[in-house]
């Protein structure tokens, strides 16, 4: 059985690398299962301790994730390492269960319209869902997390502007079906500082001590700061990912997340401290590039370096 806590700490900042499931959507060829295996212990070796390794999909159409039990492996064999699965369904639900994995990651949808265009189901289906999840793992040996991403939390390319009210709402929702956490997503990258932190704020004080986690996209050059304001806001946990990667294959317009570098570098200039080695995490991109030559890696840090201050005191 997984504490909340235990992994969601409150009293410092958790960064959750998605690189191996969000950062893989689009791409147009993904690492092979050995090549992930180094992108996950170099990163550990950095001292990033969460990883979302993949999703349980259908092999056939989402081959980039058809290793996702060797994934859950890898990270289970990294002592205090925590891998985080994702999925969509109840059939994707109890297979992941059978796995082990120590957090599920379910996905509400802000509007009817990508919930369909995501799900292919109502917001009401997936919150019956979501309960149906809980109660699976309420009675399986193991008891694993059980997480719920809001997406389009803060804006909807397909449906426009999204009511902050209706947000707090489907949080809500979520805990009372059972969820351990719950995350809220600007999918394509619509929000800026001053509504990423007001409403990260609502939901954090419903929360209470459950985790709130943020997850933010860079399309419109706005990930950092929204980040550094989700952390104003209360939130002690944001998703990034390696270089940038990522993106939604159901939101057009949507292009990558924060980058995890960038995002390590923000939190430490905050006073948050990580655990995690800058410079060994850059290095990590060298294992990324040479498995995906043709995708284009993003990246302020990995650009410019530490500010020398930082890097004489690193050394």
């Amino acid at each position: 059985m997984t504490a909340v806590g235990d992994i969601y700490p409150q009293d410092r900042v958790t960064l959750r690398e998605v690189g191996l499931r969000d950062g893989l959507q689009l791409v147009k060829s993904f690492p092979s299962t050995e090549a992930k295996r180094q992108w996950i212990k170099a990163e550990y070796a950095a001292g990033v301790r969460n990883f979302e390794v993949g999703s349980f999909l259908p092999a056939a159409k989402f081959p980039q994730f058809a290793d996702v039990l060797e994934m859950i492996a890898t990270v289970d064999a990294l002592p205090g390492a925590h891998p985080v699965a994702l999925v969509l369904n109840m059939r994707g639900a109890q297979n992941a269960l059978a796995s082990g994995v120590a957090e599920l990651s379910c996905v509400l949808s802000a509007t009817e319209a990508h919930s369909q265009a995501n799900a292919h189901r109502s917001r009401d289906v997936a919150i019956e869902d979501l309960r149906q999840i809980c109660a699976l793992r309420d009675a399986s040996a193991h008891r694993p997390l059980v997480s719920v991403g809001i997406s389009m939390a803060f804006g909807c390319s397909l449906d426009g502007a999204v009511d902050p009210d209706e947000v707090v709402r489907l949080a809500e929702r979520a805990f009372e079906a059972g969820a351990d956490s719950v995350g809220l997503a600007d999918t394509v990258g619509f929000a800026g500082p001053k509504q990423v932190h007001d409403l990260t704020a609502r939901v954090v004080r419903l929360a209470g001590a459950a985790p709130v986690l943020v997850h933010l996209h860079d399309t419109r050059g706005m990930g950092i700061a929204n980040a550094a304001a989700a952390l104003d806001a209360g939130t002690r946990a944001l998703d990034g990912s390696l270089g940038g990667l990522g993106g939604c294959p159901f939101a057009p317009g949507a292009t990558g997340n924060v980058v995890f570098e960038d995002l390590v570098f923000l939190c430490e200039s905050k006073g948050f401290a990580t655990g995690i080695d800058i410079d060994r995490l850059v290095a990590v991109r060298a294992i990324v590039q040479a498995a995906m030559p043709d995708e284009t890696l993003y990246g302020a840090l990995a650009r410019a370096g530490l500010p020398r201050r930082l890097a004489g005191a690193a050394a």
